[in-house]
């Protein structure tokens, strides 16, 4: 198993460590952890890079443990009433109608490659949710609205252009 590997199960074993931190009421551990869970996506990303890591297993693995990680700090930020229902609902439509879109695709032999809108999306998904976490005990209103409209609007953009680049794929032959 390649570093880049096991960093991307790393990330995924501290989703539960962070969660049950947070449910606690240990928000600056969760916090921490939460912030260490994403940065090693990063981390990841560079090794399997730089040092030729990249594997099959890591194509499936780091998306997914980046949307585990996401949505998992998404779903406490909903019971915490830090960030409205419909804003995840929409987040998770994207990640699923962009999963489709993909299956779809390689079904028919192509790759749809991660494009930067997608990584932009994720960048100031995590960053926003940092903002949050921390905040998660003050009741600052437009925090929390700035904060859903830096992930909202990557996410619907995103997943705009991710179907117009590849409309393609859903054409019938």
């Amino acid at each position: 198993m390649t570093t880049a590997n096991k960093i991307t199960i790393l990330r995924i074993v501290l989703v539960p460590v962070f969660l049950v931190l947070e449910y606690l009421g240990k928000s600056y551990a969760a916090f921490a952890v939460f912030v260490l869970a994403s940065l090693s996506d990063l981390l990841d990303g560079y090794i399997a890079r730089h040092y030729h890591q990249i594997s099959v297993f890591g194509k499936f693995a780091d998306p997914l443990a980046d949307k585990i990680l996401v949505l998992s700090a998404m779903c406490f930020l909903i019971e915490a009433g830090s960030i409205p229902g419909w804003a995840v609902a929409i987040v998770i439509f994207r990640e699923f109608a962009v999963s489709g879109l993909r299956l779809v695709a390689a079904q028919k032999g192509i790759v749809i490659a991660a494009g930067w809108s997608g990584k932009v999306k994720t960048a100031t998904t995590m960053v926003a949710l940092c903002v949050m976490l921390l905040w998660v005990r003050q009741s600052i209103p437009w925090i929390k609205w700035l904060c859903t409209a830096l992930i909202v609007l990557p996410t619907v953009y995103s997943g705009l252009e991710y179907f117009q680049q590849n409309s393609s794929v859903l054409k019938e032959e």
